[in-house]
């Protein structure tokens, strides 16, 4: 099963991020622009949350407020539950799954180091199940 840290290194290299105090409109556009679900929310250089679509769908839209008088911090999930890139993708898909959330940010000593999906996570572990499908196959057909 591959690792985290294996994972991130199949993905684009860029993260993007976004202040908590930068308005909701600000993350919202991130995420539209970079095709992304979540951002990690930072206070300086420390992760202080995530911000999910589903955050802006449950406080900003249905509560009718204005994405540009809103702050971020104001509708980030915090404490944000991190995983480490020595962390296996099942791992991280059980975790994602139990928690009803779709994404991770990944810290490495400290410092955040990338973002994983649970389509990431599902798509190890379908990889992984392949290879071991395949072997079972060639070992039966031997």
């Amino acid at each position: 099963m591959r690792s985290v840290g294996e994972l991130l290194e199949g993905k684009a290299r860029a993260l993007y991020t976004v202040e908590a105090e930068d308005p909701v409109r600000t993350a919202i556009g991130l995420m539209a622009q970079h095709h992304v679900g979540a951002l990690p929310v930072l206070r300086g250089s420390e992760l202080a949350g995530i911000v999910s679509e589903r955050d802006y769908a449950r406080k900003v839209v249905l509560l009718g407020r204005n994405s540009l008088e809103t702050a971020v911090w104001q509708i980030m999930s915090s404490p944000v539950i991190t995983v480490t890139p020595d962390d296996r993708a099942r791992h991280c898909m059980e975790l994602m799954t139990a928690k009803r959330i779709r994404h991770l940010p990944v810290v490495e000593s400290g410092t955040l180091v990338g973002m994983i999906s649970i389509g990431d996570c599902v798509r190890a572990v379908i990889e992984a199940q392949q290879h071991e499908i395949d072997a079972l196959k060639r070992y039966i057909a031997s």
